[in-house]
């Protein structure tokens, strides 16, 4: 959370409205920890790290949803045959990433 704290202050303070993605929970090779943590402002700039990079853009477009009236999500993120082209974690793993916006 450290690693966000920064930029939110700076966010909150030019009266953006921020979204926080947490990991919640990981299994097998998760690239990062649970607890890790995306930060996405309402103008689309995006701080921290839920996945290294390999589903940032994904979790994105799930802010922009709840950014406009729609409910916190939980998403899954993992690899199968069909998702080898898609949104996946190639490290064969699965995070779990709670998207909501900060109060």
């Amino acid at each position: 959370m450290k690693d966000i704290v920064d930029n939110v202050e700076q966010w909150r303070a030019r009266g953006e409205r921020v979204a926080i993605a947490t990991v919640v929970a990981t299994r097998k090779s998760a690239p990062r920890p649970v607890g890790s943590k995306l930060a996405i402002a309402e103008s689309g700039a995006m701080c921290g790290s839920v996945s290294g990079g390999c589903v940032e853009n994904d979790v994105y477009l799930h802010a922009r949803e709840v950014f406009g009236g729609g409910e916190p999500q939980l998403l899954t993120y993992g690899i199968t045959d069909d998702e080898a082209l898609g949104v996946g974690l190639p490290c064969g793993g699965e995070i779990d990433v709670f998207v909501e916006l900060l109060d």
